[in-house]
């Protein structure tokens, strides 16, 4: 199916979301009991801060346009309020991603900072309670690539964890459909230190809805080490150890153990990993190295040697923007303008990956249809 006619087949319920008609929390609460689904195709569609190339990321429209499109899992980076209140943004700075410079009553808050090493200037979730942080709007991170965004800025509130459980909860007991949620700790060494730990939030909200065991739809994922080592000891839900493609996971920079991410994805730093998590998201390039040229090339044998010790593998970010492509899939000189998105997925899929973060939910659900297909025919071909 064309992306275009996908979209616009899954647009009644993204606009729906947009202008706020979405279901309350209350209408979720009256499914307290998911029936058994059964298991996500592989690889899973995992839409990164929900369908944020169509809509202001980490908003209820974006998440439910994701779902829409045919996402497995939804993902939400978490951050906390001053009161404790965890929600949705990418950041804990949030000029770029809210319309805070507008509201003359927050200017005392506007402030700078060190967030893990890097100098800071701005707004800060932490030094707002949620119910200021509720009277913010969304706008969209990156109007210059992707200028249609730009229309819902001002319209989409900034949702809560416990909202996005309700949303994918009320909308898989509508459709009949497993789906999932993939919280991301941000910063949780640097929050820790301000007495707002993320990871005892998310436990309680999971524990709200009963998805507390290695089968609930859920993934946990840092780019932390300890922080996930501490909730191995916690939950049995499914933990996923980030790697960056360089430097070094923060809170090693902190304990000064000089554990980098290059020594993460050696055969001894996967293994290390297995024994807390049950997974890795790393770098897309960490899996297929880029050439200098900007072309993908061969294998680095960092996915064969995790499935190796029975690791899942979800690379990140896949984007439809030339911006964003190895040059081979590129189409015109225009960065905003969509490459072949789908034969940058082609190559990882084919490479055997397990699932994969992405800003267009509907193309790598297309792109996963026609893998997919592609292997039955070769299959029923060579019976």
């Amino acid at each position: 199916m064309d992306r275009r006619n996908l979209l616009i087949a899954g647009g009644a319920g993204g606009l729906a979301a947009a202008t706020g008609l979405l279901a309350p929390s209350s209408a979720a609460a009256a499914f307290p009991q998911l029936t058994a689904r059964p298991r996500w195709r592989k690889p899973i569609v995992i839409a990164h801060r929900g369908a944020s190339g169509y809509r202001p990321e980490h908003t209820l429209a974006a998440y439910r346009l994701a779902i829409d499109m045919g996402a497995d899992v939804i993902e939400p980076d978490l951050v906390s309020t001053k009161d404790g209140v965890l929600v949705a943004r990418h950041e804990n700075e949030i000029s770029g991603t809210t319309d805070v410079a507008d509201h003359p009553e927050f200017a005392d808050k506007y402030a700078t900072k060190r967030i893990d090493g890097v100098r800071l200037s701005g707004w800060f979730t932490e030094d707002f309670t949620y119910a200021e942080l509720r009277t913010l709007r969304a706008k969209e991170r990156l109007p210059d690539l992707r200028p249609d965004n730009t229309r819902f800025d001002g319209r989409l509130r900034i949702p809560t964890f416990g909202d996005v459980i309700d949303l994918v909860r009320f909308e898989a007991q509508r459709r009949n459909r497993r789906i999932g949620v993939y919280p991301e700790t941000k910063h949780p060494t640097y929050f820790r230190n301000l007495g707002l730990p993320l990871e005892p939030g998310i436990l309680r909200e999971l524990r709200r809805v009963g998805w507390t065991r290695s089968t609930s739809p859920v993934f946990i994922q840092s780019f932390e080490i300890s922080n996930l080592r501490a909730l191995s000891r916690r939950t049995e839900v499914k933990l996923i150890q980030l790697v960056g493609g360089t430097g070094a996971p923060y809170d090693q920079v902190v304990a000064q153990t000089g554990v980098t991410y290059a020594d993460m994805v050696t055969a001894g730093g996967l293994r290390r990993i297995a024994r807390y998590a049950r997974g890795i998201g790393p770098d897309k390039f960490l899996l297929i190295r880029q050439r200098a040229d900007g072309t993908l090339g061969r294998s680095t044998g960092v996915l064969e040697d995790a499935h190796a010790v029975r690791l899942l593998v979800h690379p990140y970010t896949f984007r439809s923007e030339n911006f964003s492509l190895p040059n081979e899939y590129d189409e015109g000189s225009d960065p905003a303008a969509h490459g072949d998105a789908i034969g940058e997925l082609t190559r990882f899929f084919e490479l055997g990956v397990d699932g994969v973060f992405g800003d267009f939910p509907d193309t790598t659900f297309e792109a996963r249809w026609q893998f997919l297909t592609a292997q039955r025919l070769a299959r029923a071909a060579s019976a």
